[in-house]
């Protein structure tokens, strides 16, 4: 049975009318992992949702792991399209070599049609991009490699 847009929504509305700090649902086609504020290191008051629904972004301890080659990287928050660039034809938010703050913003990635604001969650300077633009990126794929400040 496949779940509408209305039956996430409803899903979110009633997670975020509970106490509950951490949920995944998950069916062969659709995956829905949904972290609410203070849980995991989410910052306070925002949901990190993966597997096509809407939130604010993840904060950094969501969407970071260490890496033992070249540093550490930035994993994907959430299951969406990534674009490193706010438009076409835009700048990238960040490139090779670029020097990046724990809120320095360095990608995007598009769930449902919003736009959701990926930040760095660490200093240092970037080493490689791991993801092509206008990719679909699943939740916890690296999308940069960083070599900490």
């Amino acid at each position: 049975m496949a779940l509408s847009d209305e039956d996430v929504r409803e899903v979110l509305r009633l997670i975020d009318e509970s106490d509950v700090a951490e949920i995944l649902i998950e069916t062969k086609d659709f995956k829905l992992h949904v972290l609410r504020g203070g849980a995991a290191g989410v910052a306070s008051g925002q949901l990190a949702v993966a597997g096509g629904t809407e939130a604010p972004p993840a904060a950094e301890a969501v969407n970071r792991q260490p890496s033992t080659v070249n540093g550490a990287v930035i994993t994907a928050p959430m299951l969406g399209t990534f674009y490193r660039a706010e438009a076409p034809g835009a700048a990238p938010f960040v490139d090779v070599g670029a020097r990046v703050e724990p809120d320095t913003i360095v990608c995007l990635i598009e769930v449902m049609k919003m736009m959701n604001s990926i930040p760095a969650g660490m200093a240092g300077t970037v080493v490689e991009v791991c993801a092509a633009n206008a990719e679909l990126v699943e939740y916890g794929q690296p999308l940069f490699r960083v070599e900490p400040a």
